[in-house]
């Protein structure tokens, strides 16, 4: 496999297929995201993504839509550089914002005022980089809260790091690592609209992963002492007092928490709290937080995932989560401890699991996606039913649809009699057998639900050459609760990699796939599979294993989140021929015989491009067909265009040559 791929027949097909896809909506919003409604419901506010050519990372802008309106949007701000995270203050006359339009990714707090022209005004800039904001209940003071440069980023985000200033040193000038430097905190700050001052929301040595206000003077935050990645995975719920910026510890469980939530007047408090692989995909248990004495209280939502909160007054709690492979909302209220199921569709949304905003009048705002539909921005109401605020839909859009093929759930039984969820995407013509593929989610904890080409640029080409592509949910997996998920803790590799074989079986028997022509893809823990499963069975023809985990060991020491590996594993590194040796797919390299194809980001820190280079090695080493491509600057994934466009043809050129669709491309 070459290094410049470019001048050949196949990447040109490639280009042209993302030509044709995107080059409609270049210079204009594609892509929605971090929806708010307005307090009256009258407008949403959204992050709008734009391409200018198929290369680099879409610019992002701030769109407005009338909700009254007829799909159209307006975009109103211009940046330079990247505008982002609108939210609305409560009298929904000012509309904040993060841009980085004054430094390049340093992104500071701006207000535009609704009721007259002109260019919003910056607040006084912040220490770091703003990652999200929000209004007091009073619409006073704005939160910001920042991370240093170089603070940790989670696997969802990229990996890496924020951006450090080192325009000014010298090539040669090494990277220094001694401990988390005084640039690696996450802090508060706290800008006030009367007096144009922004002061410090939190003290240091505090870092504050997630915030949202608790009333106008307190704040409710997931904080810890220690600002790195790892240190996420057992912090702990506290209230800080804006006068001063002193916390006080509230609760502290055995899992991970996300998405606090307080009523506008901060009289109660909830959060949720599940088993998780990473910060910011958070799906389990919805916990009410007694704000005085810390105790805390189970709330049955009816075995829903939880992955989104909000208070729409002082008693009732708005709540989005995943049962099985559909979205569910629901309402608690607190004043008669009652839950009701609002609604459940087939559909997505969010980018990684549901998310949204509720409305004024108890509905909800949100980017919906499924795999018929383009993302749009809607509003679902409290009985199920959605109207399309802003369509994005276009010419590019229905030319990658007419290739995707059809979808549909399946379920097999396991080995133990559990039942398994996927989803399967077959051509839209034949009724097989297809050459299957079988495509692993990210986590473990996370979890498959259908989505716009299944949130991959490739599954339209796969699928419209004669692929069949299964989405398997293992064990594991959210959406079926914490015991479900639980069951991958000290098992990665087994009971999973067994459901997703009886996955594969189950498709083969029903005639779906040709049991000759098997292949494995996925990213990060999907790259793990990818890599693990071609260990155990030489059933599989073909391997593309993406930001990978190969060898527990070095995942362990050089990533940055090696504190969940432990929890995992349940077993320490140093243990002579523990749980590291016994999931590690290099450690069994001799056993493959299925050509492996590996890709990583270079700048990756969850799963280091290492990760990649020890297998591709390990393969080499033993008389395997293997190729490893390491893609400059990039983190976790690959989100540079022009890098998408390399790594869906060197993904289809893999894939035909070990396991051809037809007879005349083999």
């Amino acid at each position: 496999m070459d290094r410049d791929l470019r001048e050949t027949p196949l990447y040109k097909e490639v280009e042209e297929y993302y030509r044709k896809s995107f080059e409609p909506v270049f210079g204009k919003i594609f892509g929605p995201d971090d929806v708010d409604p307005s307090p009256d419901g009258r407008r949403v506010a959204f992050t709008g993504s734009k391409l200018e050519k198929l290369e680099g990372t879409p610019a992002l802008r701030i769109c407005v839509a009338d909700v009254d309106g007829n799909g159209s949007f307006r975009e109103i701000t211009a940046g330079p550089n990247n505008d982002r995270s609108p939210r609305w203050s409560p009298d929904g006359r000012r509309l904040a914002f993060l841009s980085d339009r004054a430094k390049a990714g340093s992104f500071q707090l701006f207000v535009l005022d609704q009721d007259s022209l002109g260019e919003a005004a910056a607040a006084p800039a912040v220490e770091g980089t703003g990652e999200y904001l929000s209004w007091s209940p009073d619409g006073r003071r704005v939160l910001v809260a920042a991370a240093g440069a170089g603070a940790d980023l989670p696997a969802v985000q990229g990996s890496g790091t924020t951006k450090e200033d080192d325009a000014d040193l010298p090539a040669w000038m090494p990277t220094v690592d001694a401990g988390d430097g005084e640039n690696a905190w996450r802090r508060l700050w706290l800008f006030d609209t009367t007096s144009n001052t922004t002061t410090p929301g939190s003290r240091e040595g505090l870092n504050v992963w997630e915030a949202v206000w608790a009333g106008p003077d307190r704040i409710l935050a997931i904080v810890s002492d220690d600002p790195s990645e790892n240190a996420w995975y057992h912090a702990s719920l506290a209230l800080i007092d804006t006068d001063g910026g002193k916390e006080r510890l509230l609760y502290k469980g055995d899992r991970q928490l996300g998405w606090p939530a307080a009523s506008p007047d901060g009289s109660r408090l909830a959060v949720v709290q599940a088993i998780c692989s990473d910060r910011l995909v958070v799906a389990g248990d919805l916990l009410l937080i007694d704000p005085e004495s810390g105790e805390s209280q189970s709330v049955d939502t009816n075995g829903v995932d939880v992955t989104s909160l909000a208070w729409l007054d002082a008693d009732r709690l708005f709540w989005l989560g995943q049962r099985d492979l559909d979205m569910v909302a629901g309402e608690f209220d607190a004043s008669s401890s009652a839950v009701t199921e609002l609604w459940s569709s087939n559909e997505s949304s969010g980018i990684i699991q549901p998310d949204g905003r509720p409305t004024a009048d108890g509905g909800c705002a949100a980017v919906f996606t499924s795999f018929d539909r383009y993302p749009e921005v809607v509003i679902a109401a409290r009985d199920g039913s959605v109207r399309t605020v802003a369509s994005f839909v276009h010419e590019g859009s229905t030319y990658r649809r007419d290739m995707a093929g059809r979808i549909e759930r399946v379920s097999w039984t396991a080995s133990d009699g559990l039942e398994i969820q996927g989803l399967l995407v077959r051509p839209a013509e034949g009724d097989g057998p297809f050459p299957l593929i079988v495509n692993v989610h990210g986590g473990p904890i996370g979890a498959t639900s259908e989505q716009w080409s299944m949130r991959s640029t490739s599954l339209p080409l796969l699928v419209s050459r004669g692929y069949a592509m299964l989405f398997p949910n293992p064990r594991g997996s959210s959406g079926r609760g914490q015991a479900f998920a639980e069951m991958v803790y000290g098992d990665m590799g087994g009971g999973d990699a067994a459901d997703i074989m009886a996955g594969v079986d189950a498709l083969i028997e029903r005639g779906v796939a040709d049991g000759s022509r098997l292949g494995v893809t996925g990213g990060s823990y999907g790259g793990f599979m990818s890599a693990w499963l071609v260990t155990q069975t030489d059933r599989f023809g073909a391997s593309v294993a993406i930001s990978p985990v190969t060898d527990w060991y070095s995942q362990h020491f050089a990533s940055n989140i090696g504190t969940w590996d432990r929890d995992i594993l349940r077993d320490e590194p140093a243990k002579p021929g523990g749980e590291y040796f016994a999931r590690s797919p290099v450690m069994f390299a001799s056993n493959v015989r299925t050509p492996t194809l590996l890709t990583a980001g270079s700048v990756d820190e969850c799963t280091p491009p290492g990760q990649a280079h020890e297998f591709y090695r390990a393969l080499r080493e033993n008389g395997v067909e293997a190729a490893l491509a390491i893609y400059p600057g990039e983190g976790h994934g690959v989100r540079n265009v022009a890098a998408s466009v390399d790594l869906t043809t060197r993904m289809l050129w893999w894939f035909e040559r070990y396991i051809p669709a037809t007879t005349e491309r083999e």
